[in-house]
């Protein structure tokens, strides 16, 4: 069954529009229907890297299911539970330092299915 796909791909008025819906890119929602993690098989994973880094850990958490906005402030909130700086690279959640514990514990207590992974 093939979808139809709307024709305007760009309006002086509205600026690019989106060619699923025809309604302009700023305000699609087909973005937040698809799922938002590649792969879509839901589990986050939570491993420990020092690669690139001068030898320095940091956790990664990578797979959480949410929104760029609802990711950023969960972010915020392990960052401020684990006392240390992190940040987000496309949609992977970088903690400084090895708290792989204490966000397994978090993300498990949110609901979240929570695997460890790189030893």
């Amino acid at each position: 069954m093939q979808q139809k796909y709307a024709t305007t791909v760009y309006s002086t008025e509205q600026g690019a529009m989106c060619p699923r819906c025809g309604k302009p890119v700023s305000g699609c929602i087909c973005a937040q229907k698809k799922c938002l993690v590649p792969g879509g098989d839901r589990i986050v994973r939570i491993s420990r890297e020092t690669k690139g880094r001068k030898g320095k850990g940091v956790t990664i958490v990578s797979g959480i299911p949410l929104p760029p906005a609802e990711l950023q402030a969960l972010a915020k909130e392990f960052k401020q539970k684990c006392g240390t700086g992190g940040t987000i690279k496309q949609g992977v959640l970088e903690i400084q330092g090895d708290h792989r514990d204490l966000l397994m514990r978090e993300l498990a207590a949110r609901g979240f299915t929570v695997k460890r992974c790189g030893g």
